[in-house]
């Protein structure tokens, strides 16, 4: 603490003589206020239950619109709307020439540079443009990919037998693949492989216009409905893709290796011939 001058020293005496008993105290103006940032703890979790959203760290966030949370299946899938849609009730001449001119461009398709290079031709489909059921399988074989017919292998024999039990022949559904090309020994369809082949499909789908799908594996069924179900998850009841109703079972090669899984497929084929009203010959 500095020591007063004398000048003040004098000063104070000549007050304290005055009667002063104390020097009245400044006041302090109050700090200005500092704005501090909103800071999130490090230790803090984020909720991300889809039920309740996040709180939101300023007003403004509040505003912005926030993303729903994903469906569950079973859900209705919108409808496939490509270039070449066609009329719910266009004539079958309509339909063979917009499946010809989508066969077109998939027999130049080099979307997947392995599958174009190894391939001996595509395959596309087969059956009734205006099917009411189709059925989507994987992808090619080594038998399919020779002939340009999807499922005429030994697991497309055993499908041909499944589709004359049910009274029907091939001529009356419509066949096709998640791909239109072979894998190189067989393997599954890689994600990207099965994008860049999704146009192809939607467009049969649209066109064909199907009442009833059945995908036959996982493959097909994770495909078209988008999720990583098990088949054996997800096979006895229907789901909606657009407006038809998808059954899901095993596929024709599933029941080669496993004999016993032929019971629970012909189940499911008494399930969709009962939904669609009809009955199997045998019944």
């Amino acid at each position: 603490m500095a020591v007063p001058s004398r000048a003040a020293q004098q000063l104070l005496k000549d007050w304290q003589l005055a009667g002063l008993t104390h020097l009245p105290r400044a006041e302090r103006a109050a700090p200005t206020a500092i704005p501090v940032e909103q800071t999130v703890s490090p230790t803090a979790e984020p909720d991300l239950t889809p039920s309740r959203p996040a709180v939101s760290a300023t007003p403004a966030m509040d505003a912005m619109p926030r993303r729903p949370s994903p469906p569950v299946l079973p859900v209705t899938l919108p409808a496939p709307t490509p270039k070449n849609l066609v009329p719910s009730k266009a004539s079958l001449a309509v339909r063979e020439t917009k499946l010809k001119e989508l066969s077109t461009c998939v027999a130049g398709c080099v979307r997947c540079p392995q599958l174009a290079s190894t391939r001996t031709q595509t395959v596309f489909g087969v059956g009734n443009p205006k099917a009411r059921v189709m059925f989507i399988g994987e992808a090619p074989g080594a038998d399919e990919d020779r002939t340009g017919i999807p499922f005429v292998g030994r697991a497309g024999q055993l499908l041909t037998k499944i589709i004359e039990a049910c009274g029907w022949s091939r001529d009356d559904i419509y066949i096709c693949n998640v791909l239109r090309c072979r894998p190189p020994e067989n393997r599954t369809p890689s994600e990207d492989e099965a994008a860049n082949c999704r146009e192809y499909l939607d467009g049969q789908i649209a066109i064909v216009d199907p009442e009833y799908i059945v995908c036959w594996g996982s493959c097909a069924a994770q495909n078209l409905l988008s999720t990583k179900d098990a088949i054996g998850k997800l096979r006895s009841r229907f789901f909606q893709y657009g407006r038809a109703k998808v059954l899901c079972t095993y596929h024709p090669s599933y029941l080669l290796r496993n004999p016993a899984a032929k019971k629970p497929v012909w189940e499911d084929m008494k399930l969709l011939l009962a939904e669609m009203g009809l009955t199997p010959p045998s019944a």
